[in-house]
């Protein structure tokens, strides 16, 4: 069979079609959009979920144009629906602006952008400029389209462009906005969210509340930013979220889509796979997958059907509300975000009338945005007095490995900011009671989640072993019968060398074992005959095992146990020498 392209990145309509790539039939957007009839509808989806695609399906179906574009539509459902709704075809002048280029760090620089999109816009009408009988709005229209408005006007430029369409063709504009959130998202992380805020306001405002030429308009975004912030007085306003039961199939990909593709592909037995890493989201009460996701891993098994799935949307979307949350959390949100990696569920109030600066007020705040940007799924949901309680889970493989590698990240970060100096004192003079100290109270820093591989920890740990003075740090490294997962040694081969080898276990009781097999490895393999050979004498050898924020340092001598969280693991057995320090238990040398 012929290999059908995948639209990756391709977000024009008409190009999908005219190049005959693979498209996933969503027209029946335009049957609901005029059913329903709502002057200003505002879309709030997650990123990469087709909205930019749509927002130029739209265009291309509505926008009067010279030359007929019934044929982009041949063979879609919209053909299907009915005369009404072909008689729309082609008969609005339509503004189409999309505000994703102003993801910039300054507001200068965000400005600038939406003023060369506005240009781009103007000169896409060019033909209205010469019917302009007007000097003054001739001379308005061209600085517009020069790009040498003045700023104050640009606050009116959506309506005025509107007006001159409507002058020419006598009818009424439809206005397509996409991605108005992103410059808000971009503001609050960069520190201009107020001037930003204003200046979208102004912009929606004239073009949204206060234009007689305005038939209808579509509007998207991540998040619905309150009404007060940006739609002030927009009483015309429909917010379409993903709790809305209309619309529900239009933005994503719904099973039986997702399903016709694999079979087009012949990639049936991929099922389970692709359902694991991309389906879990439920908007109103369909079912969808990340549409972004499905089709770059329909990609990837252009060659290799048994092609592994991969993270696709975790590298193109905006990760920073994640973050955000880690950095912030305190012990009980920790154990929430633990409680989602493993596969639990949480329940919150849901809020969809929100800003971006409501972010810092709550946490129950912070878990919203997390939720509607995609990052939540809905389980349930139920009325408590006055408040929505939404139970939440994490969707998918895909939204989960995004959750780790940001905790992970965000640690590693933190490291590089401090200070080891006790640890690396700890680890070169034997001290393994100080150093499972040490290496338990970072850890305890961090989210715990029970699947960490030993990746994890060999990387924790070689981490902050990194700056250890004139000290060298080998991973992995060749020596004896295999490789030490560690090697830390001086320059010179009269100081001291120390081998550390790394174990995870997989239940709480199976540390011990863990750490017994960590230094028997190091024995069996003969690791330290390599150093001996360099001529070094002095060498240490450390086994340590893991589990969740649980370490088990050993020896040949003795072992050292310190438990990060006594109270959501059972109390070890007592044992000789066991004594209690700082509140936490601890096992001394024997």
């Amino acid at each position: 069979m012929e290999w059908t392209p995948l639209p990756i990145g391709v977000e024009n309509f008409e190009e999908i079609i005219t190049k005959g790539y693979y498209y996933v039939d969503k027209t029946l957007l335009i049957k609901d959009l005029i059913d329903l009839r709502a002057k200003v509808n505002l879309f709030t989806r997650p990123r990469r979920f087709g909205k930019t695609l749509n927002m130029s399906m739209l265009r291309y179906f509505f926008e009067k144009s010279d030359e007929d574009r019934s044929h982009l539509f041949a063979g879609t459902k919209i053909m299907d629906a009915g005369g009404k709704y072909l008689e729309e075809l082609g008969q609005y002048p339509v503004i189409s602006l999309s505000l994703k280029s102003m993801k910039q760090a300054s507001y200068e620089s965000a400005f600038y952008c939406l003023k060369e999109d506005i240009s781009r816009e103007f000169k896409r009408h060019r033909k209205l400029e010469e019917s302009l009988n007007v000097k003054e709005i001739q001379e308005k229209y061209h600085r517009f389209a020069a790009g040498t408005a003045g700023d104050d006007e640009y606050l009116t430029a959506l309506k005025f462009l509107s007006e001159c369409l409507y002058s020419f063709y006598g009818r009424r504009t439809v206005i397509l906005i996409d991605e108005y959130d992103v410059p808000l998202e971009n503001a609050y992380f960069s520190g201009f969210y107020g001037r930003m805020v204003a200046l979208i306001r102004s912009l929606f405002e004239s073009a949204l509340k206060t234009n007689d030429t305005l038939e209808f308009a579509v509007v998207t975004g991540c998040l619905r930013i309150s009404k007060e912030s940006i739609f002030t007085g927009l009483n015309n306003l429909r917010v379409i979220s993903i709790r809305d039961k209309s619309y529900s199939e239009h933005f994503g990909f719904t099973p039986e889509e997702v399903r016709q593709m694999l079979v087009y592909y012949g990639l049936e037995d991929n099922q389970a796979a692709v359902q694991k890493w991309y389906d879990g989201y439920q908007f109103g009460d369909t079912e969808v997958y990340n549409p972004w996701s499905v089709i770059n891993y329909v990609d990837s098994c252009y060659k290799n059907k048994k092609e592994f799935p991969r993270p696709y949307w975790s590298n193109t979307s905006s990760n920073s509300i994640v973050r955000t949350l880690v950095e912030r959390a305190d012990l009980s949100v920790k154990q929430e975000i633990e409680a989602l990696i493993e596969g639990k569920t949480i329940t919150k109030p849901i809020h969809e009338d929100i800003t971006y600066d409501d972010m810092d007020s709550t946490q129950d705040n912070l878990w919203n945005f997390l939720f509607f940007t995609g990052y939540l799924k809905k389980i349930s949901e139920h009325q408590d007095g006055e408040d929505i309680l939404v139970e939440m889970a994490i969707p998918n493989s895909e939204v989960r490995y995004i959750y780790k590698n940001m905790v992970l990240r965000w640690f590693e970060e933190k490291t590089k900011t401090k200070k080891f100096t006790p640890l690396y004192e700890s680890l070169l003079n034997g001290d393994r009671k100080k150093m499972a100290e040490i290496l338990s109270e970072n850890l305890m820093e961090t989210i715990s989640f029970y699947d960490y591989q030993e990746s994890y920890y060999h990387g924790f740990l070689a981490g902050m072993l990194k700056n250890i003075g004139n000290y060298i740090v080998q991973s992995n490294r060749e020596s004896g019968n295999g490789r030490p997962d560690i090697l830390v040694k001086y320059p010179s081969v009269r100081g001291k060398a120390v081998i550390i080898e790394i174990k995870v276990a997989r239940t709480y009781q199976e540390l011990e074992k863990k750490c017994d097999e960590a230094l028997q490895q190091i024995e069996d393999r003969k690791y330290e005959e390599a150093l001996r050979q360099e001529g070094y004498s002095d060498i240490l050898k450390y086994g340590v095992a893991f589990y969740g924020n649980v370490c088990l340092v050993t020896s040949r001598l003795f072992c050292f146990f310190f438990l990060i969280w006594p109270l959501l693991l059972p109390r070890p057995r007592a044992a000789a020498g066991v004594r209690a320090r700082g509140g936490l238990p601890c096992i001394s040398p024997l």
